[in-house]
């Protein structure tokens, strides 16, 4: 005996956008990591080596790693959350600024410090670089991500924007 179980469109391309935004992830958190390697706004250590920190590492490797592996949860999150409005470069790169600025919000002046030991929701050089680098993140995810949606020709539910 075989079921056939109906998918709503909307549902059915939630896989394809996460898929598409794994890729966007890895562009934008490429972009982001490249920032956080160079930019030093404490005691000339970079912020990528900071980012090691929640592991309890000092190791540049060890923080790319980490940091990926953020940036890919993030861009599968982005692809299955927004990518229904993400397919046109406009709409795909606001809401990748937007969505940047949000994962600063919760990673850099939230998270990542509780988990440090340090005080949370603080402005300073640290939070400062890392608010332009979370804009590179998603300044880079948008675009990549309607790239992507574009390339591929799919028409996987209604354009936005």
């Amino acid at each position: 005996m075989t079921t056939t179980v109906q998918t709503p469109p909307r549902t059915a391309v939630i896989p394809v956008h996460a898929s598409w935004g794994a890729a966007a992830g890895l562009v934008g958190g490429i972009g982001m990591g490249i920032w956080m390697s160079v930019s030093r706004p404490m005691m000339d250590t970079a912020m990528i080596t900071m980012v090691a920190g929640l592991l309890g590492s000092t190791n540049a490797v060890a923080g790319w790693l980490i940091h990926l592996a953020i940036a890919l949860f993030a861009g599968i999150t982005f692809g299955a959350l927004l990518g229904q409005y993400a397919r046109r470069i406009a709409p795909a790169v606001v809401l990748g600024l937007v969505y940047g600025a949000v994962w600063w919000v919760l990673g850099a002046l939230w998270i990542m410090p509780a988990n440090m030991g340090m005080p949370v929701f603080e402005w300073n050089d640290v939070t400062a670089s890392s608010l332009g680098a979370h804009l590179v993140f998603g300044l880079l995810a948008g675009a990549t991500f309607a790239c992507i949606a574009q390339a591929t020709g799919k028409h996987t539910g209604p354009a936005r924007g």
